[in-house]
């Protein structure tokens, strides 16, 4: 990841709700580029945090020790955040990198994470949704993966695929 405009990467950290200890932390800390204003640019996709996805623009609220805090979204990214839990060969390294592959092809990016045997996918509103949507279901109906929509945006809802 490249730093395009702002200033310097900084860690923004995000408060969790936890509940039947899911997720595994009360704080999830994302990678994002300072605006120099008080805000971030995310630059990272979020594994538990509901709500954003990379490139939002957020409002940070430092703490007096150097942490900053995660404050309201001031301008969405339109990009949407789909977080799988990839149950093919348990979820195995070659596995997870088998669906980042599978989705790259569709203009998605995607990260994965050992613990948990997940992938996160940051979909851009220039991927073709339709077809992002219609691989997402028929890997949760072929039992490859199960998936949570963490954030989606009016164009994926506005997308109907059978």
């Amino acid at each position: 990841m490249t730093i395009s405009d702002g200033g310097p990467y900084v860690k923004v950290h995000f408060r969790l709700e936890v509940k039947d200890n899911w997720p595994p932390a009360s704080v999830e800390s994302l990678w994002a580029v300072d605006q120099r204003d008080g805000t971030v640019r995310l630059d990272n996709i979020p594994w538990f945090v509901r709500g954003i996805a990379c490139g939002d623009i957020v409002v940070t609220e430092p703490d007096g020790e150097g942490v900053r805090w995660a404050g309201e979204v001031v301008r969405r990214s339109e990009n949407c955040t789909i977080r799988l839990i990839v149950f093919r060969d348990g979820g195995s390294s070659a596995a997870r990198q088998s669906v980042i592959n599978a989705f790259q092809e569709l203009g998605v990016d995607g990260e994965g994470i050992e613990r948990f045997g997940m992938v996160a996918l940051d979909v851009p509103p220039t991927a073709d949704l339709a077809k992002v949507q219609k691989l997402l279901n028929h890997g949760v109906a072929k039992e490859w993966w199960d998936m949570e929509e963490g954030c989606i945006t009016a164009q994926w809802r506005a997308v109907s695929v059978s």
